[in-house]
């Protein structure tokens, strides 16, 4: 008991005088001597403009692993033309020439 009542004690001692001196700084001393007066300049932009980048980094890594999520049970979706074209060379509509050209003109 008798050590907490010298600790608070000492601490009142010194925290004490600084908060009253603290009460005497104008605003504009606080402001000139602000240890953050550099994000005022170039660096605040620079430092916006990070933080932009990030954020849109950020979001748009979320977006796409959402979208990559949501495409994992889907089974794939094939190309409806090509799929026509087989089905018409399976029934022997067209010959396996043009079947063949065909196909290259879609571009498969």
């Amino acid at each position: 008991m008798r050590w907490r009542l010298i600790s608070v004690a000492a601490a009142a001692v010194l925290v004490l005088p600084l908060s009253a001196s603290a009460q005497d700084r104008t605003w504009e001393w606080q402001w000139s001597m602000h240890p953050m007066m550099w994000m005022w300049g170039a660096g605040g932009i620079l430092m916006m403009l990070m933080m932009l980048a990030f954020w849109a980094a950020t979001i748009a890594a979320f977006v796409i692993g959402i979208r990559w999520l949501v495409r994992q049970g889907r089974p794939r979706e094939r190309d409806g033309a090509l799929e026509i074209l087989r089905q018409r060379y399976a029934r022997g509509e067209i010959d396996r020439q043009e079947f063949e050209t065909r196909k290259r003109d879609l571009g498969v």
